[in-house]
């Protein structure tokens, strides 16, 4: 980059007064406004990325754009392959990072915590609900695997159209034993938002006792320096 681009950010802030009681109220909140502005054509295109950073066996990080299909009380969570090299590394080491970010909105939400698998009844009704093309390219992408070329991934995505035809109905192509999803049970939830002058607000919740993001009373508040 020869040349630098910069650019003031005019975000309204987060102010204490203004923060939500717990860490869930408040990421639901902005979340609400994010996928607001992405449904009115907005700079959001895509507000459920959620980037998950995980360890590899030799202490290396790892960085991925998935996206969160489940937020509740309970923490964000996102599906994907068991055997893919994210799933691989949570089973060895649950420590996990993740990020919502909404440059458009000069927000993010940061989370920090242990990974947890998803309930089967929760992954089986989510992947119901996800169009023919999704749920056939869970049969046909071993995820993180090495492929020869594209014309391998391409036979493989014909081989599962032959196997699951579409028939119009929910149950045509089955959830694969392979496939599942994890939810981040947070102990840190970080709130930035964009101020001039790089003089930002970073508002923290850090877990003081037991309860889940909807508890008030599991979190104590504070401030952190730009």
């Amino acid at each position: 980059m020869n040349r630098i681009s910069r650019t003031d950010y005019v975000g309204d802030g987060l102010l204490e007064a203004d923060v939500l009681p717990s860490p869930f109220l408040q990421a639901r909140a902005w979340l609400d406004d994010a996928l607001a502005c992405a449904a009115t054509g907005s700079d959001v295109p895509e507000p459920t990325a959620l980037s998950v950073a995980t360890v590899d066996a030799h202490g290396a990080p790892n960085v991925r754009t998935v996206l969160m299909r489940f937020f509740d009380e309970r923490g964000p969570g996102f599906v994907t392959n068991l055997e893919s090299a994210k799933s691989l590394e949570l089973r060895g080491n649950p420590r996990v990072a993740a990020s919502l970010g909404w440059p458009a909105l000069y927000r993010a939400v940061r989370f920090r915590g242990v990974a947890e698998l998803l309930g089967r009844d929760e992954v089986e009704a989510y992947f119901s609900t996800r169009p023919y093309g999704s749920r056939l390219s869970a049969w046909a992408s071993e995820q993180s695997r090495p492929a020869r070329d594209r014309a391998e991934i391409e036979a493989r995505w014909q081989e599962a159209l032959a196997r699951f035809p579409d028939r119009g109905l929910a149950h045509d192509v089955p959830v694969p034993d392979f496939w599942g999803g994890w939810r981040i049970v947070c102990d840190e939830v970080e709130f930035w938002a964009g101020r001039a002058n790089r003089l930002h607000d970073r508002i923290v919740f850090t877990r003081s006792g037991e309860g889940d993001l909807g508890t008030a009373q599991a979190w104590i508040r504070s401030r952190r320096q730009p």
